[in-house]
C-alpha cells in the first residue's frame, strides 16, 4: 500500500485553508424580517429565498416568542425540544444574496447555525461565542495551526507511524483525540473527492449504484411517510456530500429532509452542491436542511422521524451500539423505518493484505462486520424487533438493512 507523500499534506493543507476562507463572517443581525440595502426593487431570487425562510419557520413547529419551537430538532445532551429564532439581511443588486443566520436555544444550550452552512448541534456555545463569526476566515497563527491540524488528521489513517513521528517531531500536532472512524472524514479532500470518484469505487463490493439505492430506500419508506405529506420527516444520516439527501429532496415525497453529518467540510460540500442546483434552489414543496451533529448522541426529539437513512456510514460510527440505540429512539413508534447500507469485512480484505495483517490502518478507520448475524445483533439490542429486521447480501460484501420500529 502506498501512503501519501508529505509534499500531499501540505497540498491539503493548502487545500483547507482555501476551502474554509470561502465563508465570510455573518452580516449584521437586523429583525427577524429582512432588509433590503442598496436596491429599489428586490429581485426574484431573493422573494424566492424569502418565501423558503417563511417556510422553513413554518415547518419548525409552534411559534413563541423569541422564535419557533422545532417539532424535531433537540438539544443533544437533555433531547428537550429546540427554539429556532432567524436573523438575516438583504443585499441587494443584481448580485444580491441572503444569509439568513439562526439562534438556536433549548433551556440548557445555545447552538448556532445560518442558511448557507448549517445547524451546529454539535457544538454548544457560550456567551463569549454569540458574538464570533460561525467561520472565521482570518489568518492569524492559531487559525493557521487548527487547518494543518485538520489536514494532517484527515490524512493520519493513511500515514505510516515512522513518518508521524517525523511529522510531531517537526511540531505537527497530530492530535491525541483523533479518531480515525469518526475523523477521516473530516478532511477536505476526502469532501472533495467523495463523489467523484469515491463512492463510485463501492460498486466493487456489490453497491448497486445511487440511483438504484435510493430507489430502494424510497419504495421501504412508502409505509412510513405515505399519507403524512407536509407532516413527514426524513433523516439522511452520513450524508456526507448530499448524494441521497439531494434526491430524497427532489423527489417532493417528504415535507421536511435533514442532511446530517459530523463532518464540517462534508456538510460544506454538500450545501455547495445543494445551492449550484436551480432544482433545489427554488423549490418549495420540501423544506431541505444541513444539520451537524454525532450519531450516537442525535439531537432530535424521540419518535420524530418517519424514516432514517445511512447509506455506506455504519462502518464508519465510533460507538455502533450507542448509534442503535438513538435511531431506534428518533423514529416514530409503530411504523418508523431504518434503511441502511454498508460493508461486510471482505471488502477491506486486500488492504489488510497490503498492510500485512489486522491492524493497519484501514481497519483504525472503520468498523469491520464479520457477517449479517452480528448486525442483526446490533440492530436488536438497539431496540428492534427480530423479526422486524431484513439484511441481504448485494454482490460480494454490500450489506442492506431494513429495520421497522
Amino acid at each position: 500500500m502506498k501512503f501519501a507523500p508529505l509534499s500531499l499534506c501540505v497540498f491539503l493543507c493548502g487545500m483547507g485553508a482555501n476551502h474554509v476562507s470561502a465563508f465570510t463572517s455573518p452580516s449584521t443581525k437586523t429583525s427577524v424580517s429582512p432588509t433590503v440595502l442598496g436596491a429599489s426593487s428586490v429581485d426574484e431570487k431573493d422573494v424566492t429565498r424569502e418565501a423558503q425562510k417563511n417556510a422553513l419557520l413554518g415547518l419548525l413547529g409552534r411559534k413563541q416568542e423569541g422564535g419557533s419551537v422545532d417539532s424535531v430538532l433537540a438539544d443533544p445532551e437533555t433531547k428537550e425540544p429546540i427554539r429556532i429564532a432567524a436573523t438575516g439581511t438583504l443585499l441587494g443588486g443584481e448580485t444580491s444574496k441572503s444569509r439568513i443566520t439562526y439562534d438556536i436555544q433549548s433551556p440548557t444550550n445555545s447552538f448556532r447555525g445560518s442558511s448557507d452552512t448549517f445547524l451546529n448541534l454539535l457544538e454548544p456555545v457560550d456567551d463569549e461565542d454569540e458574538e464570533k463569526p460561525m467561520f472565521d476566515d482570518s489568518n492569524d497563527e492559531d487559525s493557521t495551526q487548527k487547518l494543518i491540524t485538520g489536514a494532517l488528521n484527515g490524512l493520519r489513517v493513511f500515514i505510516p507511524p515512522p513518518v508521524r513521528s517525523a511529522l510531531a517531531t517537526a511540531g505537527a500536532d497530530m492530535g491525541d483525540d483523533y479518531i480515525p472512524m469518526r475523523d477521516l472524514f473530516t478532511s477536505p479532500a476526502v469532501s472533495f473527492a467523495y463523489e467523484r470518484g469515491w463512492r463510485q469505487g463501492f460498486a466493487q463490493a456489490g453497491f448497486p449504484g445511487a440511483d438504484t439505492e435510493y430507489e430502494m430506500a424510497r419504495d421501504y419508506f412508502v409505509p412510513a411517510t405515505v399519507g403524512t405529506g407536509s407532516m413527514s420527516t426524513v433523516v439522511d444520516m452520513s450524508c456526507a456530500t448530499g448524494l441521497f439527501t439531494r434526491r430524497f429532496a427532489k423527489s417532493k415525497d417528504y415535507g421536511r429532509v435533514l442532511g446530517c453529518d459530523y463532518s464540517e467540510s462534508m456538510l460544506t460540500e454538500a450545501r455547495r452542491r445543494i445551492m449550484a442546483d436551480s432544482t433545489l434552489s427554488k423549490m418549495k414543496s420540501t423544506q431541505l436542511e444541513l444539520v451537524r451533529l454525532d450519531v450516537g448522541q442525535i439531537p432530535m426529539q424521540t419518535g420524530s422521524v418517519d424514516a432514517l437513512h445511512a447509506g455506506a456510514a455504519m462502518h464508519c460510527w465510533p460507538d455502533l451500539p450507542q448509534a442503535a440505540s438513538e435511531i431506534y429512539r428518533v423514529l416514530k413508534p409503530n411504523g418508523g423505518r431504518y434503511f441502511a447500507t454498508t460493508f461486510l469485512s471482505s471488502y477491506f480484505g486486500t488492504l489488510q493484505q497490503a498492510e500485512g495483517g489486522q491492524t493497519g490502518p484501514s481497519r483504525q478507520a472503520f468498523q469491520y462486520f464479520e457477517s449479517v448475524d452480528q448486525l442483526r445483533k446490533l440492530m436488536e439490542e438497539g431496540g428492534f424487533e427480530h423479526d422486524k429486521i431484513q439484511i441481504e447480501v448485494l454482490g460480494t460484501a454490500c450489506v442492506v438493512i431494513r429495520c421497522e420500529k
